[in-house]
């Protein structure tokens, strides 16, 4: 990260220049996403994620395919099976209380910010390298009235502004494909006090498979990132001072979510990679909570 800044007119957030070229094409990435998979799902109830869905299928609230509300109810239930992920993943930050801060690394459009603040009543801080995603979760952190509480900001989440042993609990929700394991858990267990909470929920493939699957390759190449495997995982953790508490396969508990994904009109062409590559093992859903030592 260098001391020349830009400056975002518009939404008035200093943004670093990236520190790689590579953080550069990241943050160009998802300034131009606009997918109707993320937007049209959050347009639900408000909340936007970026993030799958775990759990089963409410067939009940599906209805008859032939009514022609049929699509808003499949968007709905989609919607519904993400943020139970979100809420499945804040359920292992521990115990929270209000005065505590809480730290979202590569937080999106801040869905999962805003339930953190409604179910802890705490301060959540979150960064993402993407002005555009940080200028739609500070909006909405306005229109709800939270911007004292909820805040977005542009910077790299390998080397954040806070203070060192600030954090309660801190998190990675799908974003951590995107940097160095061992970098980014420094930096967690830097932020995080001692005894505080990491969790990351992601996908990494296995070892078991031998190398990453034609599947894994595809969706790395769809999302410009590098997916890590599980062992890398837990090795990077324990070599920063995270402890895991708990680690949780979810694969069985996201297939559905793809699977109706699948068959809706929001389809990017990515969902066979992941209903394959979940099927024949080469890949994971995991979620890690891990202690701060």
């Amino acid at each position: 990260m260098t001391n020349t800044e830009l400056t975002a007119t518009s939404t008035r957030l200093r943004i670093p220049r990236p520190a790689t070229p590579y953080q550069g094409d990241i943050a160009r990435y998802w300034d131009g996403e606009a997918r109707p998979v993320n937007l049209r799902l959050g347009d639900v109830d408000g909340l936007y994620h970026h993030h799958y869905g775990i759990g089963e299928v409410d067939h009940a609230a599906l209805g008859d395919t032939e009514d022609s509300a049929s699509e808003k109810k499949l968007i709905a239930e989609l919607h519904r099976l993400e943020s139970a992920q979100a809420e499945f993943l804040l359920g292992h930050l521990g115990d929270i209380g209000r005065d505590d801060t809480l730290v979202d690394a590569g937080c999106g459009r801040g869905g999962s910010m805003v339930m953190a603040h409604q179910r802890f009543g705490c301060k959540v801080e979150g960064v993402t390298l993407s002005a555009k995603q940080a200028d739609f979760a500070n909006g909405r952190a306005r229109e709800l009235r939270f911007q004292d509480h909820v805040r977005a900001r542009v910077c790299n989440m390998l080397a954040t502004p806070f203070e060192t042993a600030s954090a309660a609990a801190s998190w990675n929700n799908e974003s951590s494909m995107y940097v160095d394991l061992h970098d980014l858990f420094a930096e967690h267990s830097r932020i995080l006090a001692v005894g505080g909470r990491y969790v990351t929920i992601t996908g990494c493939w296995n070892p078991r498979y031998g190398q990453p699957s034609k599947w894994v390759s595809q969706i790395n190449a769809h999302f410009e990132c590098n997916i890590h495997s599980r062992r890398e995982y837990l090795r990077a953790m324990a070599d920063n001072r995270l402890v895991p508490q708990a680690v949780v396969d979810l694969t069985p508990d996201t297939l559905p979510y793809w699977e109706l994904r699948a068959t809706s009109s929001l389809v990017t062409g990515i969902e066979d990679a992941f209903i394959n590559s979940y099927k024949d093992g080469s890949f994971q859903y995991l979620l890690i909570a891990a202690d701060r030592v």
